[in-house]
Order: structure tokens, then C-alpha cells, then sequence
């Protein structure tokens, strides 16, 4: 028998674990998507509370999809930047080392 003060006890709730899915783009937009779908159900069973959830989650996960958005674009304008940066310095060296052997 397993006891409640094991560190192998296990009441059923523990057992959820996002694993990233907050940070996962795909998973947020499954997400968003999923409870708009609901709310469109509940709206067709005649249910206003249960499809205002819904919406109020599905608001939740489409500003949290916008967000990963922004930082995706911003990290991609970053790496642009910087590959720029280092192509011009390989140029610079480049013509640099094209001098010296001329001289």
C-alpha cells in the first residue's frame, strides 16, 4: 500500500504537465483553435455562458499566439542583422587580405 506521504503517491491530478506547450506556437494555435471550435458548438446548443468561456480562452491563447509571434519575427530580424553584419566583416577582411597580398 502506497501511502499519501510517498514521494511515489499519484492522486490522478498531478499527472498534467504542459511540457512547453505555452511556448510551442503550434500548440497554442491548436489550442486557440480547439476552443473556438467549442464556443461555435456552444453556440449552436443554445448555451451563451458555456460559448463566452470558450471565447475568453480562446482570446487567452490567440494573445499568447501573437506574442510568440512577435518574438519569432524579432529573433528572425536579429539573426538577419547580425549574418548581415558578419558578411560585411567577411568582406572588409576579405578586401583587406586582397591588399596586403597586392603590396
Amino acid at each position: 500500500m502506497v501511502s499519501n506521504n510517498s514521494g511515489n503517491f499519484n492522486n490522478g491530478n498531478i499527472s498534467f504537465n504542459r511540457n512547453g506547450t505555452m511556448n510551442n506556437v503550434h500548440s497554442v494555435e491548436k489550442a486557440m483553435l480547439k476552443f473556438q471550435q467549442l464556443a461555435k458548438d456552444a453556440q449552436s446548443n443554445g448555451d451563451p455562458v458555456l460559448q463566452q468561456n470558450y471565447l475568453q480562452h480562446a482570446d487567452h491563447y490567440l494573445r499568447r499566439f501573437n506574442e510568440l509571434n512577435e518574438r519569432k519575427e524579432g529573433f528572425n530580424e536579429k539573426s538577419k542583422a547580425s549574418n548581415s553584419n558578419l558578411t560585411q566583416n567577411e568582406i572588409k577582411q576579405n578586401d583587406k587580405d586582397l591588399q596586403q597580398t597586392n603590396n
